[in-house]
């Protein structure tokens, strides 16, 4: 049987959530909702979409990388954006990230986050090893 093993990259707002930031099961990794946080836990990029998707995928890579994992292992994101207006300029840097469009992917309209300066979340699935 797996152990689930906890993961969370060192950061100074790790220790503010009640969450993993990454969850192990086996070769699985479940990436907790991402926002546009940096390390002291501030919001990246008020109002901008571009630059809060790339943060996000900082933070995804992040929990990645602790976990001997990469972009090429992620198999499906969850992104849940405050406004469909957002939706191009997020799409914009996730085919940079997947020019493959090789995921699984869904795309949620949200009212809000806990965070209101929060534009967009993303939650993510690896399985390690899978891509590369």
């Amino acid at each position: 049987m797996h152990q689930k093993k906890l993961i969370n990259p060192p950061s100074p707002r790790v220790g503010k959530a009640p969450f993993a930031q990454g969850v192990q099961i086996g070769e699985t990794l479940y990436v907790s909702g991402q926002i546009a946080q940096d390390a002291n836990g501030q919001i990246v990029g008020v109002g901008d979409m571009d630059a809060q998707a790339r943060q996000v995928f900082a933070n995804i890579e992040a929990v990645l990388k602790e976990a001997g994992s990469s972009f090429g292992d992620v198999v499906k994101i969850t992104c849940y954006v405050s406004d469909m207006r957002h939706y191009g300029a997020y799409g914009k840097v996730r085919s940079e990230l997947f020019p493959n469009a090789d995921i699984a992917s869904a795309t949620v309209i949200s009212p809000g986050f806990v965070n209101p300066d929060a534009l967009i979340e993303i939650e993510t699935i690896a399985v390690i090893g899978c891509g590369g």
